[in-house]
């Protein structure tokens, strides 16, 4: 049984450390936080076997067989590049990093030492995910033309969301979805991208809208915002039917309608957890059959959606402090 260790003992970890007491509690194995305090509160209340006022001793412990990057953005470069130097394969949260570039030395780091990695965007290995991609290639919504997806959240709240040191925004942390949705199911051949955004007081987007035509003609329209709610809905049009997605951050429910009525309707599997435990699974499979990536995500594309969100940040006029 794999035992993970989660670097970072913010939400998103503990939602990680519920996902894998419920997969096995054994895999929920250790906590590191920067603050021995904190790391102990959290062992206790998820009930991790260690704890570790430090980074490094995480990594370190010959234990671990998985180290799952959870801290803000800006710090995925160094935390996963400690694990990575200690021979630890890495589950990277999204973003992969702050930038491209990165994304491109964490990667190569990995390939030299010959250490897996993958980025935990969690909708690339959901079933519901593969689902979606079945009914598109089945036909029977005929040619796809014209995709939308949008997701907002109320976030006003997370000081971390508005923090430009951190990496913050709502594109890095919300809109990274609806553009990877795109990527899914439209792919990557854009001939062109015309986005806009709306900053707050600290410099950060907290709306953006962003359109892309690709060059056989269909077009993508993205939305994504920090401090509003929306449907959080999917929708691919074809000329034959169309797709509804509910929640693409998680899809709940998959619709496919003709003649403006709905013809199949797929729901997520009941047996799913919290939707963390198919990451784990993928990580779980790739380190036992030696592979440096995942299937779900390769690397190309993760550094594919980090170009393509360095690209949007400059159109913006919106720099990190390390760009």
């Amino acid at each position: 049984m794999m035992k993970v260790g989660i670097i970072g003992a913010g939400l998103i970890a503990q939602k990680m450390a519920a996902t894998l007491r419920a997969m096995h509690p054994s895999m929920n194995y250790a906590i590191a936080s920067r603050d021995a305090g904190r790391a102990r509160a959290f062992a206790d209340q998820w009930h991790c076997a260690k704890s570790y006022g430090s980074y490094q001793e995480l990594v370190e412990d010959p234990e671990v067989d998985l180290v799952y990057v959870a801290t803000p953005h800006s710090h995925h470069l160094p935390h996963a590049s400690l694990a990575i130097e200690a021979g630890k394969p890495v589950l990277c949260e999204k973003a992969f990093t702050a930038n491209a570039s990165e994304a491109e030395q964490l990667l190569n780091l990995a390939h030299k030492r010959g250490v897996f990695i993958t980025e935990a965007i969690w909708t690339r290995y959901m079933p519901m995910s593969k689902k979606i991609k079945e009914v598109i290639e089945s036909g029977i919504i005929g040619t796809p033309h014209i995709l939308n997806a949008s997701l907002c959240y109320e976030l006003h709240d997370k000081p971390r969301l508005h923090d430009i040191a951190l990496c913050g925004g709502a594109l890095m942390d919300v809109g990274v979805y609806p553009l990877n949705f795109a990527r899914m199911y439209f792919g990557a051949d854009i001939e062109r991208t015309v986005s806009t955004c709306i900053k707050g007081p600290s410099g950060v987007d907290e709306y953006n809208s962003i359109s892309l035509v690709y060059k056989d003609g269909r077009m993508a329209n993205l939305q994504s915002s920090a401090l509003c709610l929306c449907d959080r809905k999917g929708l691919i049009c074809g000329d034959k039917g169309y797709i509804t997605v509910e929640n693409i951050n998680n899809p709940e429910k998959i619709t496919v309608w003709q003649d403006y009525r709905p013809v199949a309707e797929y729901d997520a599997p009941a047996s799913q957890l919290t939707g963390y435990e198919y990451e784990v699974q993928a990580c779980e499979e790739a380190i036992a059959n030696g592979w440096l990536e995942a299937p779900d995500m390769p690397h190309q594309e993760t550094l594919d959606v980090m170009r393509q969100m360095d690209s949007l940040r400059a159109a913006w006029g919106l720099r990190y402090p390390m760009d």
